[in-house]
């Protein structure tokens, strides 16, 4: 390869590199927005006693399907809403995740808690990074952290029935390392979008409303895997 062929190629894995970059700051500024909005939304309810009133009147349940309902719809029909709306369910769905997570506070020391989160940030940002800049396909862990997901789903639902410690611990542990697996993953196929700029403001900001949703859930459920497992504080 001559200077100026490799001169070129180089050029171009800068301008990638950016464009990965510039599409990725997009991603984490939604995603950061939205876990402020949980984090706001969730002290209102519960120092206010207003999730009593919510939990009540609505219930669990409802409240439960109402956030699956958003995103199977953020999920699977993005590309039929405008942005406006895309980012209108997205912040609704913050809000609303706001009020469930509001209940955390009544299971756990607010010292707990606060921990937690800065543990969670850590190794969501460490594993965003590895993600980013590691060089391995990761594409094969996707489907391994799905399976992992889904039986984690299923052992969660017996659970219920079963309330056993040992198999909540277990639970815990795997749910960490499924959802540290799915952050790094999740981040290389979002570096990867990073070409929707080129087709659009409208199809760019869609996209990146979708990647933000994507971390924020591995986010928001590795921080309760952590909480689960390192919960000692329970009042």
């Amino acid at each position: 390869m001559s200077y100026q062929d490799n001169f070129m190629v180089q050029e171009l894995s800068a301008k990638i590199l950016e464009s990965q970059k510039a599409f990725l700051r997009k991603v984490y500024g939604w995603m950061t927005l939205g876990l402020l909005i949980t984090t706001i939304s969730s002290l209102y309810f519960f120092t206010s006693g207003a999730y009593i009133l919510v939990l009540n009147t609505i219930g669990v349940l409802v409240l439960f399907i109402l956030q699956i309902g958003l995103v199977v719809a953020l999920s699977g029909w993005i590309n039929k809403m405008n942005a406006a709306v895309a980012t209108t369910l997205f912040i609704f769905y913050s809000a609303l995740t706001g009020v469930t997570l509001s209940s955390i506070f009544l299971i756990y020391n607010i010292g707990t808690i606060v921990n937690t989160f800065f543990t969670a940030s850590i190794t969501f940002g460490a594993l965003s990074i590895f993600g980013f800049t590691t060089k391995k396909n990761l594409t094969a862990w996707g489907s391994f952290f799905f399976m992992g997901l889904v039986g984690i789903l299923i052992a969660m639902f017996i659970n219920f029935f079963l309330s056993s410690n040992a198999l909540n611990f277990v639970i815990s542990v795997i749910g960490v390392i499924v959802f540290a697996g799915l952050t790094a993953y999740d981040t290389q196929k979002l570096k990867e979008m990073h070409l929707v700029q080129i087709e659009g403001k409208e199809i760019a900001s869609k996209s990146s409303i979708l990647g933000a949703l994507v971390l924020y859930l591995d986010f928001i459920n590795l921080f309760l895997m952590l909480l689960r497992l390192f919960g000692g504080g329970r009042k």
